[in-house]
């Protein structure tokens, strides 16, 4: 028999039961459990409340189960994965029989992983109304070090083009990804990730000596810390300070004494608090214009003067030398980290500035109104700006 892995702390939340079409029922559909995918939970995820407020029933369908989130970037493990994603698939089929009795069915990034879009025929071949959410380019090819190469052969790249095309409404997060969709669907609109300032709160001025230069990420995106490498072990010639990583523990650079930890949601925001300056790294390649700058939008949010790569959707997040600094070449980060960990008015100025960019546009507060007039637009609507 196989399980129902229904996510437990959900629970909460009402659920369309009826066989008749709820004026205001949302089915989400997504690939990860309830808060612990950032791409979820930095996204739609915390508006749930809002939309609660409003009226909507709620009905959130995970592809993966708690289980499977667990080990699905851990090496080997192969049958028991494969097991996992048979249940998941499984999943998917019975929901189906459900999908009518739904107002709007709301996709986040893939309903199934792997093939052609099937699956997806169906579902939107039975959805009433259907909204897209796409996070990242996920129609390319990026496969972390922690995917198989049969798995990533097998991703089913076409999915996202197929949705993006059929869907009533599309949701990306970033300038570039927004064109593109809009050469297949015009009804889009551009809405980042955002934080929630009921639980960001603006940090006061650290005292500490030495300060703490800290980068958040994942284990598939550490990677683009190591770029830092060669200006870390420039600045240790003329500053004292420490190093601190969330995201990927094994982080290891020779020369430099480095702190770092596994993301946990506990531990996330203690640590990053203890950030004096954050840095947001990142390379010149196609996956990182699909980035909605999240983890600088995070460093901001709490008043820590953040330096970040120009490029992509940085360049909307951060105001140069008003909400942040922005840094090309490995002189510009020299630069950068070597004037914040000198001047603490410097610190104390993009800070502020880095707080209030965010209060005013990438707060959930500020942007709440964006999902609810998609949520709640009339057929022939689209104009939601």
């Amino acid at each position: 028999m196989i399980p129902m892995l229904h996510d437990r702390r959900m629970t909460s939340l009402p659920v369309a039961t009826s066989t008749m079409v709820r004026k205001k029922s949302l089915l989400i559909v997504c690939p990860y459990p309830f808060d612990v995918a950032p791409s979820q939970r930095l996204k739609f995820e915390q508006y749930f409340a809002a939309f609660k407020e409003d009226g909507w029933s709620i009905e959130f369908e995970p592809f993966m189960s708690p289980r499977f989130w667990s080990i699905v970037y851990s090496p080997g493990r192969l049958l028991e994965k494969a097991w996992l994603c048979l249940v998941g698939y499984v999943r998917r089929w019975l929901l189906l029989s459900r999908v009518s009795q739904y107002h709007t069915v709301y996709v986040h990034l893939w309903a199934t992983p792997f093939g052609p879009p099937f699956y997806e025929r169906l579902l939107r071949k039975l959805a009433r109304r259907l909204i897209y959410d796409i996070d990242d380019l996920v129609y390319i090819r990026n496969d972390s070090s922690f995917t198989h190469p049969l798995v990533g052969f097998l991703k089913g790249r076409q999915k996202p083009i197929y949705l993006m095309k059929v869907a009533d409404h599309v949701i990306t997060c970033t300038p570039y990804l927004d064109e593109f969709v809009r050469q297949r669907n015009p009804h889009t609109t551009d809405i980042s990730s955002t934080v929630d300032l009921d639980r960001y709160h603006l940090t006061s001025l650290s005292v500490r000596s030495p300060l703490t230069i800290g980068w958040s990420g994942s284990l598939s995106t550490s990677r683009y810390f190591y770029l830092l490498a060669p200006v870390l072990r420039r600045l240790r010639h003329n500053h004292n300070f420490r190093l601190l990583v969330m995201g990927d523990d094994s982080v290891r650079i020779e020369g430099l004494e480095i702190e770092a930890v596994a993301w946990s949601e506990n531990l996330e925001m203690p640590t990053l608090q203890r950030f004096d300056i954050g840095v947001y790294p990142l390379p010149d390649e196609e996956w990182v214009y699909g980035k909605s700058g999240l983890k600088a939008i995070q460093y901001m949010a709490l008043g820590i003067p953040t330096v970040a790569a120009a490029i992509g959707t940085n360049f909307r997040v951060i105001e140069h030398e008003q909400s942040g600094l922005l840094a090309r070449t490995e002189d510009d980060w020299y630069r950068a980290l070597d004037s914040l960990l000198s001047d603490p008015d410097l610190r104390t100025r993009l800070g502020q500035g880095g707080r209030d960019k965010v209060e005013k546009v990438y707060s959930v507060q500020a942007n709440a109104m964006n999902y609810l007039k998609i949520l709640n637009a009339q057929p022939g609507d689209h104009d939601f700006s």
